[in-house]
């Protein structure tokens, strides 16, 4: 959503809302063994999409933006989402330039003070998966005995795939 200008318009945030509604319904119809914790852990997605969503942005204090209406994002995630929307459909405008000035002054205070200043999600170090757990559950390939496909044989760039087979 934070990479693609296209996507933080209001029509994208309204068609992600429908798929978001839909994965609610099944969250909830599925059991807890199914759907597990799979509602809270698109928090982040939910909340950018409420940003992406909600009406009368340029009223809207970074107060509310921050502790209301995503508080889980980051600041840098808040400026990327302010600063890419566009609204395709009613061409309403985004937050305040009082709003995108304090992001940046709080963004400067956060680099000061060592804080993350990327705006993409870090990896999520609470996923109870081992690097050995994930190799041991892999099927073990020999690639030296895979033949390439036919594409890569018949063209010269790729002889040295043949090597092993001859």
């Amino acid at each position: 959503l934070l990479l693609r200008r296209e996507c933080c318009s209001f029509s994208n945030g309204e068609y992600v809302k429908a798929g978001l509604a839909e994965l609610e319904q099944w969250c909830h119809d599925a059991t807890e063994e199914f759907a597990g914790s799979a509602w809270d852990e698109l928090r982040h997605i939910r909340q950018a999409v409420g940003f992406l969503v909600i009406h009368q942005k340029p009223k809207k204090t970074l107060k509310e933006i921050t502790n209301d209406l995503c508080p889980v994002l980051s600041i840098q995630q808040l400026y990327r989402i302010s600063t890419m929307y566009w609204d395709d459909k009613y061409g309403t405008h985004s937050v305040s330039s009082d709003v995108i000035a304090s992001m940046r002054v709080k963004m400067t205070e956060d680099s000061n003070n060592a804080v993350s200043s990327s705006f993409l999600l870090d990896d999520d170090s609470s996923i109870p998966f081992s690097m050995d757990d994930i190799s041991k559950s892999m099927q073990q390939t020999e690639v030296a005995e895979i033949d390439p496909p036919p594409l890569l044989r018949g063209h010269s760039g790729f002889s040295f795939l043949l090597q092993h087979t001859e």
